[in-house]
Protein backbone atom coordinates (compact mmCIF):
# COMPACT_ATOMS: atom_id res chain seq x y z
CA UNK A 1 0.00 0.00 0.00
CA UNK A 2 1.39 3.42 -0.91
CA UNK A 3 2.83 5.21 2.09
CA UNK A 4 1.37 8.53 1.02
CA UNK A 5 -2.14 7.08 0.78
CA UNK A 6 -4.29 8.38 3.65
CA UNK A 7 -6.31 5.57 5.16
CA UNK A 8 -9.65 6.16 6.86
CA UNK A 9 -9.72 6.10 10.66
CA UNK A 10 -10.33 2.73 12.20
CA UNK A 11 -13.60 2.14 13.97
CA UNK A 12 -12.79 1.58 17.65
CA UNK A 13 -14.50 -0.72 20.13
CA UNK A 14 -13.56 -0.85 23.81
CA UNK A 15 -13.72 -3.89 26.08
CA UNK A 16 -12.32 -4.98 29.39
CA UNK A 17 -10.51 -7.94 27.80
CA UNK A 18 -9.64 -8.64 24.16
CA UNK A 19 -8.85 -12.27 23.30
CA UNK A 20 -7.24 -13.32 20.01
CA UNK A 21 -8.17 -16.85 18.95
CA UNK A 22 -11.29 -18.94 19.60
CA UNK A 23 -9.38 -22.09 20.46
CA UNK A 24 -9.60 -23.98 23.76
CA UNK A 25 -7.41 -21.41 25.53
CA UNK A 26 -9.16 -18.28 24.31
CA UNK A 27 -12.69 -19.58 24.83
CA UNK A 28 -11.84 -20.94 28.28
CA UNK A 29 -10.39 -17.58 29.28
CA UNK A 30 -13.53 -15.82 28.05
CA UNK A 31 -15.84 -18.22 29.92
CA UNK A 32 -13.82 -17.95 33.12
CA UNK A 33 -13.77 -14.15 33.02
CA UNK A 34 -17.56 -14.02 32.79
CA UNK A 35 -17.93 -16.67 35.50
CA UNK A 36 -15.87 -14.47 37.85
CA UNK A 37 -17.52 -11.17 36.93
CA UNK A 38 -20.52 -11.18 34.59
CA UNK A 39 -20.17 -7.42 34.15
CA UNK A 40 -16.80 -7.68 32.40
CA UNK A 41 -16.94 -7.00 28.67
CA UNK A 42 -15.05 -9.67 26.75
CA UNK A 43 -14.51 -10.11 23.00
CA UNK A 44 -12.95 -13.05 21.14
CA UNK A 45 -11.56 -12.64 17.62
CA UNK A 46 -11.32 -15.71 15.39
CA UNK A 47 -9.63 -15.66 11.98
CA UNK A 48 -11.52 -18.74 10.76
CA UNK A 49 -14.83 -18.40 8.95
CA UNK A 50 -16.51 -19.97 11.97
CA UNK A 51 -15.39 -21.12 15.40
CA UNK A 52 -13.61 -24.45 14.94
CA UNK A 53 -12.88 -23.91 11.23
CA UNK A 54 -9.10 -23.81 11.81
CA UNK A 55 -8.96 -26.21 14.75
CA UNK A 56 -7.19 -29.50 14.07
CA UNK A 57 -5.97 -32.00 16.62
CA UNK A 58 -5.85 -35.76 17.13
CA UNK A 59 -7.53 -35.66 19.60
CA UNK A 60 -7.59 -37.65 22.79
CA UNK A 61 -8.50 -35.13 25.48
CA UNK A 62 -7.69 -35.28 29.16
CA UNK A 63 -10.86 -33.75 30.66
CA UNK A 64 -9.03 -32.23 33.64
CA UNK A 65 -9.33 -28.73 32.14
CA UNK A 66 -12.99 -29.01 31.13
CA UNK A 67 -13.83 -30.49 34.55
CA UNK A 68 -12.34 -27.42 36.23
CA UNK A 69 -13.95 -24.94 33.82
CA UNK A 70 -17.44 -26.44 33.58
CA UNK A 71 -18.16 -28.76 36.53
CA UNK A 72 -21.10 -31.06 35.84
CA UNK A 73 -20.79 -30.82 32.06
CA UNK A 74 -21.24 -34.62 31.78
CA UNK A 75 -24.89 -34.31 32.82
CA UNK A 76 -25.69 -31.89 30.00
CA UNK A 77 -27.05 -32.90 26.61
CA UNK A 78 -25.25 -31.90 23.45
CA UNK A 79 -21.65 -31.98 24.68
CA UNK A 80 -19.08 -33.34 22.18
CA UNK A 81 -17.38 -35.88 24.49
CA UNK A 82 -19.19 -38.92 23.13
CA UNK A 83 -16.42 -41.55 23.03
CA UNK A 84 -14.46 -42.68 26.07
CA UNK A 85 -11.21 -44.54 25.54
CA UNK A 86 -11.82 -48.27 26.09
CA UNK A 87 -8.63 -49.79 24.64
CA UNK A 88 -5.16 -48.26 24.70
CA UNK A 89 -2.44 -49.73 22.47
CA UNK A 90 1.19 -48.82 21.74
CA UNK A 91 2.90 -50.31 18.68
CA UNK A 92 6.45 -50.27 17.40
CA UNK A 93 6.35 -50.64 13.62
CA UNK A 94 9.00 -52.36 11.52
CA UNK A 95 8.94 -52.47 7.70
CA UNK A 96 6.82 -55.64 7.60
CA UNK A 97 5.45 -56.18 11.09
CA UNK A 98 4.74 -54.65 14.47
CA UNK A 99 5.30 -55.29 18.16
CA UNK A 100 2.74 -54.25 20.75
CA UNK A 101 4.41 -52.75 23.80
CA UNK A 102 2.95 -53.89 27.13
CA UNK A 103 0.82 -51.24 28.82
CA UNK A 104 2.33 -51.98 32.23
CA UNK A 105 5.70 -50.77 30.94
CA UNK A 106 4.26 -47.36 30.13
CA UNK A 107 4.57 -44.59 32.73
CA UNK A 108 1.16 -44.01 34.39
CA UNK A 109 0.81 -40.55 32.82
CA UNK A 110 0.65 -42.24 29.39
CA UNK A 111 -2.54 -44.10 30.31
CA UNK A 112 -5.48 -42.92 28.18
CA UNK A 113 -8.28 -44.70 30.04
CA UNK A 114 -10.82 -42.17 31.27
CA UNK A 115 -9.89 -39.80 28.45
CA UNK A 116 -12.11 -38.91 25.48
CA UNK A 117 -11.64 -39.22 21.71
CA UNK A 118 -13.12 -36.05 20.22
CA UNK A 119 -13.14 -33.59 17.40
CA UNK A 120 -11.40 -30.61 19.00
CA UNK A 121 -13.12 -28.35 16.47
CA UNK A 122 -16.47 -29.51 17.79
CA UNK A 123 -15.27 -28.98 21.37
CA UNK A 124 -14.50 -25.36 20.46
CA UNK A 125 -17.88 -24.92 18.81
CA UNK A 126 -19.48 -26.18 22.03
CA UNK A 127 -17.32 -23.91 24.20
CA UNK A 128 -18.30 -20.97 22.00
CA UNK A 129 -21.99 -21.54 22.75
CA UNK A 130 -21.14 -21.60 26.48
CA UNK A 131 -19.22 -18.34 26.14
CA UNK A 132 -21.99 -16.61 24.19
CA UNK A 133 -24.57 -17.71 26.75
CA UNK A 134 -22.51 -15.81 29.33
CA UNK A 135 -22.42 -12.68 27.18
CA UNK A 136 -19.03 -13.03 25.46
CA UNK A 137 -18.89 -11.40 22.01
CA UNK A 138 -17.28 -13.69 19.43
CA UNK A 139 -16.32 -12.36 16.00
CA UNK A 140 -15.41 -15.15 13.56
CA UNK A 141 -13.96 -14.15 10.21
CA UNK A 142 -11.83 -11.38 11.71
CA UNK A 143 -8.06 -11.91 11.67
CA UNK A 144 -6.08 -9.87 14.19
CA UNK A 145 -3.19 -8.48 12.15
CA UNK A 146 -1.63 -5.79 14.32
CA UNK A 147 -0.83 -5.20 17.99
CA UNK A 148 -1.74 -1.74 19.24
CA UNK A 149 0.39 0.08 21.83
CA UNK A 150 0.08 3.24 23.91
CA UNK A 151 2.80 5.89 24.06
CA UNK A 152 4.54 4.00 26.87
CA UNK A 153 4.76 0.84 24.78
CA UNK A 154 2.06 -1.08 26.65
CA UNK A 155 -0.30 -3.29 24.66
CA UNK A 156 -3.77 -1.73 24.52
CA UNK A 157 -5.46 -4.07 22.04
CA UNK A 158 -5.30 -5.30 18.47
CA UNK A 159 -6.48 -4.28 15.03
CA UNK A 160 -8.12 -6.57 12.51
CA UNK A 161 -6.76 -6.71 9.00
CA UNK A 162 -8.07 -4.47 6.25
CA UNK A 163 -10.37 -6.28 3.83
CA UNK A 164 -10.47 -5.79 0.07
CA UNK A 165 -6.76 -5.08 -0.51
CA UNK A 166 -5.84 -6.11 -4.06
CA UNK A 167 -2.76 -8.00 -5.19
CA UNK A 168 -0.85 -4.77 -5.89
CA UNK A 169 -1.33 -3.76 -2.26
CA UNK A 170 -3.83 -1.01 -3.04
CA UNK A 171 -7.42 -0.81 -1.72
CA UNK A 172 -9.94 -2.27 -4.17
CA UNK A 173 -13.60 -1.36 -4.70
CA UNK A 174 -14.67 -3.52 -1.73
CA UNK A 175 -12.05 -2.09 0.63
CA UNK A 176 -12.97 -1.98 4.31
CA UNK A 177 -10.68 -0.64 7.01
CA UNK A 178 -9.98 -3.00 9.89
CA UNK A 179 -11.33 -2.35 13.38
CA UNK A 180 -9.37 -1.43 16.51
CA UNK A 181 -10.40 -3.47 19.54
CA UNK A 182 -9.07 -1.91 22.71
CA UNK A 183 -8.93 -3.58 26.09
CA UNK A 184 -7.55 -3.20 29.57
CA UNK A 185 -5.79 -6.49 28.87
CA UNK A 186 -5.17 -8.54 25.73
CA UNK A 187 -4.76 -12.33 25.67
CA UNK A 188 -3.02 -13.93 22.69
CA UNK A 189 -4.28 -17.45 21.98
CA UNK A 190 -3.58 -17.70 18.24
CA UNK A 191 -2.26 -21.25 18.37
CA UNK A 192 1.15 -22.45 17.19
CA UNK A 193 3.57 -19.87 15.77
CA UNK A 194 0.99 -17.08 15.77
CA UNK A 195 2.00 -13.94 13.90
CA UNK A 196 1.18 -11.57 16.78
CA UNK A 197 2.78 -13.85 19.37
CA UNK A 198 6.00 -13.85 17.30
CA UNK A 199 6.05 -10.05 17.34
CA UNK A 200 5.37 -9.82 21.07
CA UNK A 201 8.00 -12.46 21.92
CA UNK A 202 10.58 -10.45 19.98
CA UNK A 203 9.52 -6.97 21.19
CA UNK A 204 9.42 -7.88 24.88
CA UNK A 205 12.24 -10.50 24.75
CA UNK A 206 9.91 -13.12 26.16
CA UNK A 207 12.24 -15.95 25.07
CA UNK A 208 15.25 -14.51 26.88
CA UNK A 209 16.91 -17.16 29.07
CA UNK A 210 14.56 -19.84 27.66
CA UNK A 211 15.46 -22.78 25.46
CA UNK A 212 14.60 -22.67 21.76
CA UNK A 213 11.07 -23.66 20.84
CA UNK A 214 10.70 -26.94 18.94
CA UNK A 215 7.93 -28.04 16.61
CA UNK A 216 6.42 -30.96 14.78
CA UNK A 217 4.03 -31.15 11.86
CA UNK A 218 0.84 -33.10 12.39
CA UNK A 219 -1.07 -34.40 9.35
CA UNK A 220 -4.51 -35.93 9.84
CA UNK A 221 -7.24 -37.60 7.85
CA UNK A 222 -10.74 -38.57 8.93
CA UNK A 223 -12.19 -41.76 7.45
CA UNK A 224 -15.55 -43.52 7.54
CA UNK A 225 -14.69 -47.21 7.84
CA UNK A 226 -16.68 -50.42 7.51
CA UNK A 227 -18.47 -51.39 10.77
CA UNK A 228 -16.47 -54.61 11.05
CA UNK A 229 -13.22 -52.58 11.03
CA UNK A 230 -14.40 -50.13 13.67
CA UNK A 231 -13.90 -50.41 17.40
CA UNK A 232 -15.31 -47.36 19.16
CA UNK A 233 -12.97 -46.20 21.92
CA UNK A 234 -9.78 -47.77 20.54
CA UNK A 235 -6.68 -45.57 20.79
CA UNK A 236 -3.61 -46.85 18.93
CA UNK A 237 -0.31 -44.98 19.05
CA UNK A 238 2.70 -46.12 17.05
CA UNK A 239 6.25 -45.13 16.17
CA UNK A 240 9.05 -46.49 14.01
CA UNK A 241 8.48 -47.27 10.32
CA UNK A 242 8.32 -45.53 7.85
CA UNK A 243 10.78 -43.19 9.60
CA UNK A 244 14.37 -44.24 10.15
CA UNK A 245 15.63 -44.59 13.70
CA UNK A 246 17.27 -41.14 13.70
CA UNK A 247 14.12 -39.22 12.74
CA UNK A 248 11.57 -38.47 15.43
CA UNK A 249 7.85 -38.89 14.94
CA UNK A 250 4.84 -41.05 15.60
CA UNK A 251 1.36 -41.89 14.44
CA UNK A 252 -2.12 -42.62 15.72
CA UNK A 253 -5.46 -44.22 14.97
CA UNK A 254 -8.42 -43.01 17.05
CA UNK A 255 -11.78 -44.78 16.68
CA UNK A 256 -14.56 -42.25 17.29
CA UNK A 257 -18.32 -42.78 17.14
CA UNK A 258 -20.34 -43.38 13.92
CA UNK A 259 -17.68 -45.62 12.28
CA UNK A 260 -15.25 -42.69 12.10
CA UNK A 261 -11.50 -43.22 12.45
CA UNK A 262 -8.99 -40.38 12.75
CA UNK A 263 -5.56 -41.32 11.41
CA UNK A 264 -2.61 -39.03 11.90
CA UNK A 265 1.13 -38.72 11.58
CA UNK A 266 3.41 -36.40 13.54
CA UNK A 267 6.92 -35.70 12.28
CA UNK A 268 9.39 -33.77 14.43
CA UNK A 269 10.58 -30.77 12.43
CA UNK A 270 14.21 -31.11 13.55
CA UNK A 271 14.80 -33.66 10.78
CA UNK A 272 18.05 -33.26 8.82
CA UNK A 273 17.33 -34.63 5.34
CA UNK A 274 15.88 -31.94 3.03
CA UNK A 275 14.51 -34.69 0.76
CA UNK A 276 12.22 -35.94 3.51
CA UNK A 277 8.57 -35.49 2.54
CA UNK A 278 6.25 -35.50 5.60
CA UNK A 279 3.05 -35.91 3.59
CA UNK A 280 4.46 -38.88 1.68
CA UNK A 281 5.72 -40.48 4.89
CA UNK A 282 2.17 -40.25 6.21
CA UNK A 283 0.80 -41.91 3.06
CA UNK A 284 3.39 -44.69 3.37
CA UNK A 285 2.46 -45.23 7.03
CA UNK A 286 -1.13 -46.10 6.04
CA UNK A 287 0.13 -49.00 3.90
CA UNK A 288 1.69 -50.84 6.87
CA UNK A 289 0.20 -54.32 7.47
CA UNK A 290 -0.86 -53.29 10.99
CA UNK A 291 -2.65 -50.17 9.70
CA UNK A 292 -4.01 -50.76 6.20
CA UNK A 293 -6.73 -53.33 7.08
CA UNK A 294 -8.64 -50.69 9.07
CA UNK A 295 -9.18 -48.73 5.85
CA UNK A 296 -10.24 -51.56 3.55
CA UNK A 297 -13.41 -50.41 1.79
CA UNK A 298 -13.36 -47.13 3.73
CA UNK A 299 -13.98 -43.57 2.55
CA UNK A 300 -11.69 -40.63 3.30
CA UNK A 301 -13.81 -37.60 4.21
CA UNK A 302 -11.46 -34.92 5.56
CA UNK A 303 -7.82 -33.84 5.58
CA UNK A 304 -5.75 -31.20 7.35
CA UNK A 305 -2.38 -30.30 8.84
CA UNK A 306 -0.93 -28.02 11.48
CA UNK A 307 2.28 -27.42 13.36
CA UNK A 308 2.59 -28.59 16.96
CA UNK A 309 4.74 -27.06 19.72
CA UNK A 310 7.19 -29.62 21.08
CA UNK A 311 9.67 -27.63 23.15
CA UNK A 312 7.79 -28.16 26.39
CA UNK A 313 8.73 -26.99 29.88
CA UNK A 314 12.12 -25.44 29.11
CA UNK A 315 10.97 -23.68 25.92
CA UNK A 316 7.85 -21.87 27.17
CA UNK A 317 8.49 -18.12 26.78
CA UNK A 318 7.66 -15.62 29.48
CA UNK A 319 3.86 -15.49 29.40
CA UNK A 320 3.17 -11.96 30.60
CA UNK A 321 3.97 -8.68 28.86
CA UNK A 322 2.85 -5.09 29.48
CA UNK A 323 -0.88 -5.21 28.73
CA UNK A 324 -1.50 -8.94 28.47
CA UNK A 325 -0.27 -12.51 28.20
CA UNK A 326 0.26 -15.51 25.92
CA UNK A 327 -2.01 -18.52 26.45
CA UNK A 328 -2.45 -22.01 24.99
CA UNK A 329 -0.32 -23.09 22.04
CA UNK A 330 0.91 -19.51 21.56
CA UNK A 331 2.94 -20.28 24.68
CA UNK A 332 3.67 -23.94 23.81
CA UNK A 333 1.93 -26.10 26.41
CA UNK A 334 1.76 -29.39 24.47
CA UNK A 335 2.82 -32.50 26.37
CA UNK A 336 4.74 -34.28 23.58
CA UNK A 337 4.79 -37.95 24.74
CA UNK A 338 1.09 -37.76 25.67
CA UNK A 339 0.30 -35.97 22.35
CA UNK A 340 -1.99 -33.71 24.33
CA UNK A 341 -2.20 -29.97 24.78
CA UNK A 342 -5.85 -28.93 24.93
CA UNK A 343 -6.13 -29.65 28.67
CA UNK A 344 -3.22 -27.29 29.34
CA UNK A 345 -4.68 -24.74 26.91
CA UNK A 346 -7.92 -24.69 28.92
CA UNK A 347 -6.02 -24.42 32.21
CA UNK A 348 -3.83 -21.60 30.86
CA UNK A 349 -6.90 -19.66 29.77
CA UNK A 350 -8.40 -20.10 33.22
CA UNK A 351 -5.20 -19.02 34.97
CA UNK A 352 -4.93 -15.90 32.83
CA UNK A 353 -8.60 -15.08 33.40
CA UNK A 354 -8.27 -15.44 37.19
CA UNK A 355 -5.31 -13.07 37.35
CA UNK A 356 -6.68 -10.52 34.90
CA UNK A 357 -10.11 -10.42 36.56
CA UNK A 358 -8.37 -9.74 39.87
CA UNK A 359 -6.20 -7.02 38.29
CA UNK A 360 -9.24 -5.26 36.82
CA UNK A 361 -11.05 -5.53 40.16
CA UNK A 362 -8.05 -3.72 41.71
CA UNK A 363 -8.40 -0.90 39.19
CA UNK A 364 -5.40 -1.94 37.08
CA UNK A 365 -5.20 -1.73 33.28
CA UNK A 366 -2.56 -2.25 30.56
CA UNK A 367 0.18 -3.13 33.03
CA UNK A 368 1.96 -6.48 33.12
CA UNK A 369 -0.09 -9.26 34.76
CA UNK A 370 3.11 -10.89 35.94
CA UNK A 371 1.15 -13.15 38.32
CA UNK A 372 0.35 -15.34 35.30
CA UNK A 373 4.03 -15.91 34.60
CA UNK A 374 4.91 -16.31 38.26
CA UNK A 375 2.40 -19.06 38.97
CA UNK A 376 2.07 -21.37 35.97
CA UNK A 377 5.12 -23.54 36.71
CA UNK A 378 3.92 -24.35 40.23
CA UNK A 379 0.41 -25.21 39.02
CA UNK A 380 -1.02 -28.17 37.08
CA UNK A 381 0.41 -27.05 33.71
CA UNK A 382 3.94 -26.78 35.02
CA UNK A 383 3.70 -30.10 36.86
CA UNK A 384 2.35 -31.82 33.72
CA UNK A 385 5.15 -30.52 31.49
CA UNK A 386 8.00 -30.91 33.97
CA UNK A 387 7.47 -34.67 34.16
CA UNK A 388 8.19 -35.07 30.43
CA UNK A 389 10.71 -32.28 29.87
CA UNK A 390 13.54 -34.59 28.75
CA UNK A 391 11.63 -36.93 26.42
CA UNK A 392 12.02 -34.80 23.29
CA UNK A 393 15.72 -33.88 23.79
CA UNK A 394 16.61 -37.52 24.59
CA UNK A 395 14.82 -38.73 21.45
CA UNK A 396 16.51 -36.05 19.34
CA UNK A 397 19.98 -36.77 20.76
CA UNK A 398 19.97 -40.57 20.83
CA UNK A 399 17.40 -41.53 18.17
CA UNK A 400 14.40 -43.82 18.48
CA UNK A 401 16.03 -47.07 19.67
CA UNK A 402 17.91 -45.54 22.61
CA UNK A 403 16.15 -42.20 23.10
CA UNK A 404 12.62 -43.52 23.64
CA UNK A 405 13.59 -46.04 26.38
CA UNK A 406 15.67 -43.33 28.09
CA UNK A 407 12.69 -40.96 27.87
CA UNK A 408 10.45 -43.64 29.35
CA UNK A 409 12.88 -44.20 32.21
CA UNK A 410 13.00 -40.46 32.83
CA UNK A 411 9.19 -40.26 32.97
CA UNK A 412 9.11 -43.14 35.48
CA UNK A 413 11.67 -41.55 37.81
CA UNK A 414 9.99 -38.15 37.55
CA UNK A 415 6.54 -39.53 38.29
CA UNK A 416 7.50 -42.00 41.02
CA UNK A 417 10.36 -40.20 42.77
CA UNK A 418 10.09 -36.57 41.67
CA UNK A 419 13.56 -36.32 40.14
CA UNK A 420 15.33 -36.81 36.82
CA UNK A 421 18.62 -38.58 36.22
CA UNK A 422 19.28 -35.99 33.49
CA UNK A 423 18.25 -32.73 35.18
CA UNK A 424 16.71 -30.53 32.50
CA UNK A 425 18.21 -31.11 29.07
CA UNK A 426 18.57 -28.51 26.32
CA UNK A 427 17.14 -28.88 22.82
CA UNK A 428 20.13 -27.39 20.99
CA UNK A 429 19.46 -26.14 17.47
CA UNK A 430 16.23 -24.66 16.18
CA UNK A 431 14.31 -26.77 13.66
CA UNK A 432 15.45 -24.43 10.87
CA UNK A 433 19.10 -24.89 11.87
CA UNK A 434 18.70 -28.68 11.96
CA UNK A 435 18.26 -29.00 8.20
CA UNK A 436 21.40 -30.11 6.37
CA UNK A 437 22.51 -29.33 2.80
CA UNK A 438 21.19 -31.68 0.12
CA UNK A 439 24.74 -32.76 -0.74
CA UNK A 440 24.84 -34.76 2.50
CA UNK A 441 21.73 -36.78 1.59
CA UNK A 442 20.17 -38.82 -1.17
CA UNK A 443 16.74 -38.16 -2.71
CA UNK A 444 13.97 -40.45 -1.44
CA UNK A 445 11.85 -42.31 -3.98
CA UNK A 446 8.24 -42.29 -2.80
CA UNK A 447 5.60 -44.52 -4.41
CA UNK A 448 2.85 -42.99 -6.50
CA UNK A 449 -0.55 -42.67 -4.74
CA UNK A 450 -3.15 -45.30 -5.55
CA UNK A 451 -6.16 -43.02 -4.99
CA UNK A 452 -7.70 -45.60 -2.65
CA UNK A 453 -5.53 -45.65 0.48
CA UNK A 454 -2.85 -43.14 -0.52
CA UNK A 455 -3.38 -39.78 -2.19
CA UNK A 456 -1.66 -36.68 -3.55
CA UNK A 457 -1.60 -33.32 -1.81
CA UNK A 458 -3.94 -31.41 -4.08
CA UNK A 459 -6.81 -33.88 -3.80
CA UNK A 460 -6.17 -33.82 -0.04
CA UNK A 461 -6.30 -30.03 0.19
CA UNK A 462 -9.65 -30.18 -1.61
CA UNK A 463 -11.02 -32.12 1.37
CA UNK A 464 -9.85 -29.37 3.76
CA UNK A 465 -12.33 -26.90 2.17
CA UNK A 466 -9.52 -24.37 1.87
CA UNK A 467 -10.34 -21.12 0.10
CA UNK A 468 -8.51 -17.82 -0.35
CA UNK A 469 -9.50 -14.85 -2.47
CA UNK A 470 -6.83 -14.83 -5.18
CA UNK A 471 -6.88 -11.08 -5.81
CA UNK A 472 -5.14 -10.14 -2.54
CA UNK A 473 -1.50 -9.82 -1.46
CA UNK A 474 0.18 -13.19 -0.85
CA UNK A 475 0.14 -13.85 2.91
CA UNK A 476 3.35 -15.93 2.75
CA UNK A 477 6.06 -13.28 2.69
CA UNK A 478 9.45 -14.24 1.25
CA UNK A 479 11.83 -11.62 2.61
CA UNK A 480 14.66 -12.10 0.09
CA UNK A 481 13.84 -13.95 -3.12
CA UNK A 482 17.46 -14.04 -4.24
CA UNK A 483 18.44 -15.74 -0.98
CA UNK A 484 15.67 -18.28 -1.55
CA UNK A 485 17.19 -19.23 -4.90
CA UNK A 486 20.81 -19.16 -3.71
CA UNK A 487 20.21 -21.18 -0.55
CA UNK A 488 16.80 -22.88 -0.30
CA UNK A 489 17.00 -24.07 -3.90
CA UNK A 490 20.71 -24.39 -4.68
CA UNK A 491 21.98 -25.68 -1.32
CA UNK A 492 18.95 -27.42 0.21
CA UNK A 493 17.23 -28.68 -2.98
CA UNK A 494 13.96 -26.83 -2.34
CA UNK A 495 12.67 -28.46 0.87
CA UNK A 496 9.61 -26.17 0.94
CA UNK A 497 8.26 -28.11 -2.04
CA UNK A 498 8.17 -31.14 0.28
CA UNK A 499 7.62 -29.99 3.87
CA UNK A 500 4.50 -28.03 2.95
CA UNK A 501 1.52 -30.41 3.33
CA UNK A 502 -0.59 -28.38 0.89
CA UNK A 503 1.62 -27.99 -2.20
CA UNK A 504 1.95 -24.22 -1.74
CA UNK A 505 5.57 -23.93 -2.92
CA UNK A 506 7.06 -24.86 -6.30
CA UNK A 507 10.31 -24.26 -8.13
CA UNK A 508 9.42 -23.97 -11.83
CA UNK A 509 11.65 -23.47 -14.83
CA UNK A 510 10.67 -20.34 -16.77
CA UNK A 511 12.81 -19.04 -19.65
CA UNK A 512 15.74 -21.15 -18.52
CA UNK A 513 15.59 -19.97 -14.91
CA UNK A 514 14.22 -21.55 -11.74
CA UNK A 515 11.40 -19.37 -10.39
CA UNK A 516 9.80 -19.66 -6.96
CA UNK A 517 6.02 -19.99 -7.24
CA UNK A 518 3.77 -19.55 -4.19
CA UNK A 519 0.30 -21.07 -4.53
CA UNK A 520 -1.03 -19.21 -1.50
CA UNK A 521 -4.62 -20.25 -2.22
CA UNK A 522 -3.69 -23.82 -1.13
CA UNK A 523 -2.38 -22.79 2.31
CA UNK A 524 -3.97 -24.67 5.24
CA UNK A 525 -2.32 -22.32 7.78
CA UNK A 526 -0.05 -24.99 9.30
CA UNK A 527 2.90 -22.52 9.41
CA UNK A 528 5.52 -25.20 8.79
CA UNK A 529 7.24 -22.91 6.26
CA UNK A 530 7.61 -20.21 8.90
CA UNK A 531 9.33 -22.76 11.15
CA UNK A 532 11.43 -24.98 8.86
CA UNK A 533 12.81 -22.66 6.17
CA UNK A 534 16.58 -22.96 6.71
CA UNK A 535 17.13 -19.19 6.46
CA UNK A 536 13.96 -18.13 8.27
CA UNK A 537 13.19 -16.31 5.03
CA UNK A 538 9.43 -17.02 4.96
CA UNK A 539 7.06 -15.12 7.23
CA UNK A 540 3.48 -16.37 7.61
CA UNK A 541 0.91 -13.63 8.26
CA UNK A 542 -2.90 -13.98 8.28
CA UNK A 543 -4.74 -13.53 5.01
CA UNK A 544 -8.09 -11.77 4.95
CA UNK A 545 -10.33 -12.88 7.81
CA UNK A 546 -12.49 -15.94 7.23
CA UNK A 547 -10.13 -17.52 4.72
CA UNK A 548 -8.18 -20.76 4.88
CA UNK A 549 -9.47 -24.23 5.71
CA UNK A 550 -12.90 -25.04 7.09
CA UNK A 551 -12.42 -28.28 9.01
CA UNK A 552 -15.56 -30.27 9.80
CA UNK A 553 -15.26 -32.70 12.74
CA UNK A 554 -11.47 -32.35 12.91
Amino acid sequence: MSEEMELPEREMMEFDVVIVGAGPAGLSAAIRLKQINPDLTVVVLEKGAEVGAHILSGAVVDPVGINALLPGWQEEEGHPFKTKVTDDQFLFLGPAGSVRLPNFAMPPLMNNHGKYIVSLGNVCRWLATKAEELGVEIYPGFAASEVLYDDAGNVIGVATGDMGIEKNGEPGPNYTRGMALLGKYTLIGEGVRGSLAKQLIEKFELSKDRDVQKFGIGIKELWEVKPENHKQGLVQHSFGWPLDMKTGGGSFLYHLEDNLVAVGFVLHLNYKNPYLFPFEEFQRFKTHPAIAPTFEGAKRISYGARAITEGGYQSVPKLSFPGGALIGCSAGFVNVPRIKGSHNAVLSGMLAADKIAAAIADGRANDEPVEIENEWRSGPIGKDLKLVRNVKPLWSKFGTVIGIPLGGLDMWTNQLFGFSLFGTLKHGKTDAQSLEPAAKHKPIDYPKPDGVLTFDRLSSVFLSNTNHEEDQPVHLKVKDMELQKRSEHDIYAGPSTRYCPAGVYEWREQNGEEVYVINAQNCVHCKTCDIKDPNQNINWVPPQGGEGPVYPNM
